[in-house]
């Protein structure tokens, strides 16, 4: 049953998520006289004709906007952090470690038992994540040695290198950046229910889907996580239990919307001081769009402390366009401009 949810789970987000951004292209080029040819079997990657002959490829979010070299770069969290904290930011303390078939042939060879001891001299809990994926995948704060080794395990069987970072506490917001300007920002909350007093777990996670469902949301719950059961296990729940009337249960520790996670609009909300660190640090990066992850705290007040604990080249924006019309018109926005500089580019 698991391998049947990841599978849907993979063809769902891939295909909606995908003809999201395409269609989207589609739908808004006519509007500066624009052309868009689209792989019809599929219908996530396309061509688009300017009126001025230039024709330009592109596959879902990723478009010829940012250099290949600061892409690369951005999808490589440690790489990323390590200019980040060159440039002067306030980055996450942390280190990589890695695989067997990794430390077999790099010089700096760090295993999974050094990880935990750099887990235990940090404090835990901490964050512990797969260098090089993206939409939350494997992202986990664990609280002790017990949690530690499987969840390190699991990433380090997927993936070459693994990330252990000093948890921040703060709120988290994605900070959307096209040149010098903030298209948007929202906040970011895990993935949490709300108690009516006599449904379950699971099933206030049913209802929590079918909104999605209804509203357009590619986002599927996956209850086989095993995030879910540790964060069930130490509020000493399990998917059975009835929540009271009111009650708030958070059941993933990341914020990630492709997890399930709310998005708070505060693009109008969100002061200069902000806006000028996310747009300088799009451009110290070498990009032209990105999505700057920050741990802060309240983002309409002057800056505060800060860690910035991603950057992503190719930020989606289809789980924020699910908020409402105004959401909708500003990714409408940004890949107006995002024609518009791939034109004269």
């Amino acid at each position: 049953m698991a391998q049947n949810i990841m599978v849907a789970t993979f063809l769902k987000s891939e295909k909606y998520r995908q003809s999201f951004v395409a269609q989207l292209i589609k739908r808004i080029a006519p509007r500066i006289g624009v052309k868009v040819l689209l792989e019809p079997e599929y219908g996530f990657v396309g061509l688009i004709q300017f009126k001025n002959g230039k024709k330009v490829l592109f596959r879902d979010r990723n478009f010829n906007i940012n250099p290949q070299g600061s892409s690369e770069i951005s999808r490589d969290k440690s790489y990323a952090t390590f200019f980040l904290k060159h440039f002067g930011y306030s980055t996450p303390e942390g280190k990589t470690f890695f695989n067997d078939a990794m430390n077999a042939r790099i010089r700096i060879k760090r295993t999974i038992n050094d990880g935990f001891r750099y887990a235990r001299s940090l404090g835990f809990p901490v964050i512990i994540k797969p260098n090089n994926l993206s939409q939350g995948t494997l992202v986990s704060k664990v609280y002790n040695k017990t949690e530690y080794y499987p969840v390190a395990r699991k990433i380090l069987k997927k993936v070459g290198v693994m990330v252990v970072e000093r948890f921040y506490n703060g709120n988290d917001y994605r900070i959307v950046v096209l040149d010098n300007d903030v298209i948007s920002a929202y906040q970011r909350i895990p993935l949490n229910i709300i108690g009516d007093g006599k449904s379950s777990i699971t099933m206030l996670l049913k209802k929590k889907q079918e909104y999605f469902n209804q509203i357009g949301r590619d986002t599927i719950i996956d209850t086989t996580d095993y995030r879910f059961r540790m964060k069930l296990k130490r509020n000493r729940y399990s998917l059975r239990s009835v929540l009271s009337s009111g009650q708030k249960l958070f059941l993933l520790d990341n914020a990630n919307l492709s997890t399930g996670g709310d998005a708070v609009d505060v693009t109008e909300k969100i002061h200069k001081d902000y806006q000028k660190l996310a747009v300088q640090v799009t451009k110290n990066m070498g990009l032209r769009m990105c999505g700057v992850d920050i741990i802060t705290g309240d983002i309409s007040q002057s800056l505060q402390d800060y860690v910035i604990i991603e950057i992503n080249s190719a930020p989606g924006l289809d789980n924020y366009a699910s908020i409402g019309a105004k959401q909708r018109k500003n990714v409408d926005r940004l890949y107006l401009k995002v024609l518009k500089a791939l034109e004269i580019a």
